[in-house]
């Protein structure tokens, strides 16, 4: 048997990400595989990186959490193909979450304009939701 839950609790699960990672925080998108988890150190090269706005994510509703100010850009830094993300506080040294990075419509955690990246090019986040589990 699965484990489920109420949609209020899986809205604040979903919040709490927002309150523990705090306000300004960074989104790098990297090559190659991502880390085993989010302790594990950084992994492929640093291709972009985003800050996000101080309010980044709307409150979560139905157990989905929208981050907002999307589409968001920023300048490439090193050339590469996008495979990953981590997401990290605003120092940009502690790594809260990860996940995969897919060209729009590519079905990715997250999805961006495009996967092949050149230094000095502008990248966009297209579009990144989180849905909480036990539905």
């Amino acid at each position: 048997m699965t484990i489920q839950m109420s949609t209020a609790l899986r809205n604040a699960l979903l919040d709490q990400i927002e309150t523990t990672a705090g306000t300004a925080v960074k989104v790098q998108i990297r090559s190659g595989a991502q880390p085993a988890n989010c302790a594990a150190a950084d992994s492929g090269t640093l291709l972009a990186e985003f800050t996000l706005d101080s309010d980044w994510a709307s409150a979560a509703s139905a157990g989905v959490k929208t981050f907002t100010g999307l589409p968001k850009t920023a300048t490439a830094g090193a050339t590469g193909t996008a495979a990953h993300y981590r997401f990290k506080d605003n120092a940009g040294t502690t790594t809260h979450m990860q996940g995969t990075v897919t060209a729009t419509g590519g079905g990715g955690d997250m999805t961006i304009d495009n996967t092949s990246i050149a230094s000095g090019q502008s990248v966009q986040i297209t579009s990144w939701t989180i849905t909480a589990p036990g539905a």
